[in-house]
């Protein structure tokens, strides 16, 4: 087992002195080593060892924040091949026939969902026909709730857009769909 040094200081020695004395001779035996890494411990403030302990490592995170992690790079390529099934407008074309590139397309339909409100089957319907060249709603509609996207009640009848960030490559073609659609 590895040990973990702990920094330890008293502000007061004659204090820390004063409190171990009473400490032992309140003892009948000589403490063991648990013991006096508590009684030095409480000579100082703390409840025990424990907690001295959990003190020192809550200020250690405490002074050295996690760093945050970059956001991964996103794969242009990916994106390049997925907006070509959207052939340069806002509405999917085809289908397309990897599994991540039909997330990504998912993600840009997801998009065009209103947020924060339910919707009848048929609002859904006509939202993803609007945006769907190969006319399979449905399909596109069940992906979104498979993927989590969209949640529905377990009649069919009411859905809603489930707000969740997009990944990076996600966020890129929807940029870049919705901003062909701006522009036209």
């Amino acid at each position: 087992m590895s040990r973990t040094s702990h920094a330890y200081s008293a502000p007061d020695l004659s204090a820390l002195a004063k409190s171990l004395k009473r400490e032992l001779e309140a003892r009948a035996q000589v403490p063991g080593h648990v013991e006096l890494l508590n009684m030095l411990t409480r000579a100082v403030g703390y409840r025990n060892y424990q907690h001295f302990k959990a003190s020192r490592a809550a200020e250690d995170r405490l002074a050295n924040p996690p760093t945050i992690e970059a956001e991964p790079a996103v794969d242009f390529r990916r994106v390049e091949l997925t907006a070509r099934c959207f052939a340069g407008t806002d509405t999917l074309m085809r289908w397309p026939g990897k599994l991540n590139q039909q997330q990504l397309a998912l993600w840009v339909l997801w998009s065009f969902l209103p947020a924060g409100e339910e919707m009848p089957e048929k609002t859904v319907n006509e939202v993803l026909s609007r945006h769907n060249g190969f006319s399979d709603h449905v399909l596109i509609r069940r992906e979104l709730v498979n993927m989590g996207l969209l949640s529905r009640t377990r009649d069919c009848r009411l859905y809603r857009r489930m707000e969740k960030r997009p990944p990076p490559e996600a966020r890129e073609l929807i940029r870049l769909v919705t901003g062909r659609r701006r522009s036209a």
